[in-house]
């Protein structure tokens, strides 16, 4: 369907129960909440619905904050803590109870439990009838007289409920398939439709946007918008995130919080990115998008109604297009911890460095899909002498004593540049090679082994820049030493 400017300035909110960490699903819920915030200058809204405090903890809570602020999906308004408002919420269900929009309930939980199973044992679904909680009024007031315990049941009106969905078009459901569902349990605490209703009208929230596993709740929660004189918001219900096999989305195809792709060298930048394509389309092939395009382009004309699929190959390619796309200086301030961490150095020893560091960066960042990948090709360039691959030596340095000799001249040539630069270095080594009368590459394949211990590298006269002059000729000794040895 097509969805035009929003007639008021948009609210809209992400609702997460602290019952676990932030998950994909959520944080692309979050994320499409945020955009069409962005986009029509409208208000993104947190809040923590905690109502079930025996699963909600403090971690979870802190993990779901951590998740968003690191994707940089900012709130506009303080924490709307759900527990905070059950005061409200028995309100509006006592409310409903007084307009006649809903009843008292006094049937005991272990008459409801048989009812389900003997329905169950036919092979049929229980329904609540709500000639069961009828009672006279005498009846009614001795109940109410012995304090015993009642459920308040909302009155399903006759009819149909339906609502344009923003993604779905046009959805319907028969009030008749709808049974008469408790709000306020007989213990004063409100249901989820409730909890949820309450929330948003207090919140002024004006598109509800959500996983399509809730479309079955709207029903409900529109009539209750009704019954409580409130406005309507508009509803869309994005669609599931699968794995590559088809399946829902768990841990069996990997990690599922944002925590764990936040320590596995993914940007955020990227992240958001793939989650904003995880059932969502700008309308064209593009795919590679910071977030202001994002923010640009989102439409929910673009959302799909057909489950989404989530392929980390696809995530890590991402990754590796706004790595090598980013400022380099951003690249440094994200990677610099890193390297810390690694013990290869610190922090201020990096930015005394940052000239060459940003160099280093240059040349990894496009070999490299992932932060830890840097970080692991990054070694070679801080320590004093490298460990030889096997492989390595194997294949390229087949004759020891041969490569012992190539070697050696390589360092005598190398020792007599004058200006330690790329070009100078390659038009010496090229000069010895014509010597020699062997092509380049048998120089500098053998010299690639020496410096770097691999068979793998950025190009060699950069790593004979970025390694430096000294670190440079300490190492080709070291590789004629060894191979001496071997020979």
């Amino acid at each position: 369907m097509t969805a035009a400017s929003p007639a008021k300035r948009p609210r809209v909110r992400f609702a997460p129960s602290p019952t676990g960490f932030l998950h994909v699903g959520g944080a692309r819920t979050a994320l499409f909440n945020w955009l069409y915030a962005k986009k029509y200058d409208g208000v993104f809204l947190l809040r923590v619905e905690d109502t079930d405090r025996a699963r909600s903890t403090d971690e979870s809570t802190r993990a779901i904050f951590e998740g968003l602020e690191w994707l940089g999906l900012t709130w506009d308004e303080e924490v709307v803590y759900q527990g905070a408002n059950v005061a409200r919420h028995y309100a509006d269900a006592h409310r409903l109870l007084d307009s006649g929009a809903a009843y008292r309930d006094f049937t005991p939980q272990s008459e409801l439990e048989r009812l389900r199973a003997e329905a169950e044992a036919r092979g049929d679904a229980f329904k609540f009838d709500r000639t069961m909680a009828e009672l006279s009024p005498e009846a009614l007031a001795e109940k109410l007289a012995n304090n015993e315990p009642y459920a308040i049941r909302f009155r399903v009106p006759e009819g149909t409920t339906e609502w344009p969905d923003l993604v779905h078009g046009r959805i319907a459901f028969p009030n008749k398939d709808i049974e008469d569902f408790i709000i306020l349990r007989s213990d004063g605490t409100p249901v989820y439709n409730m909890a949820v209703v309450s929330d948003d009208i207090a919140m002024d929230i004006t598109l509800v946007m959500r996983g399509d596993d809730h479309i079955s709740n709207t029903p409900k929660q529109i009539l209750l918008y009704r019954a409580l004189g409130a406005e309507v918001p508009q509803f869309g219900h994005v669609p599931m995130i699968h794995g590559t096999d088809g399946k829902k989305l768990s841990k069996r195809h990997g990690a599922t919080a944002v925590g764990d792709y936040q320590h596995q060298g993914l940007l955020p930048q990227a992240m958001l990115n793939f989650l904003a394509l995880l059932g969502w389309s700008p309308g064209d092939d593009i795919e590679v998008m910071a977030l202001p395009e994002l923010i640009e382009r989102f439409n929910v004309n673009g959302l799909h109604a057909k489950a989404a699929v989530f392929d980390t190959k696809k995530l890590e390619w991402m990754n590796g297009q706004h790595l090598a796309s980013i400022p380099i200086d951003e690249v440094a301030a994200i990677v610099a911890p890193l390297i810390e961490r690694a013990g290869l150095a610190t922090v201020s020893e990096l930015a005394a460095r940052h000239e060459w560091f940003c160099g280093v960066l240059e040349l990894l960042r496009i070999r490299a899909r992932l932060t830890d990948e840097i970080v692991a090709q990054a070694g070679l360039f801080f320590t004093e002498l490298v460990e030889f691959d096997a492989d390595a030596v194997s294949k390229q340095w087949r004759d020891a004593d041969a490569t012992a000799n190539i070697l050696e001249k390589t360092h005598a040539r190398l020792a007599t540049v004058d200006t330690w630069e790329p070009a100078v270095m390659e038009d010496a080594l090229r000069k010895l090679a014509e010597e020699l009368g062997i092509s380049g590459g048998k120089i500098f394949q053998p010299l690639r082994v020496a410096l770097t211990g691999l068979t793998v590298s950025p190009g060699i006269f950069d790593v004979l820049l970025y390694v430096g002059r000294e670190r440079s000729l300490a190492r080709i000794a070291n590789a004629v030493s060894y191979l001496r040895q071997s020979s």
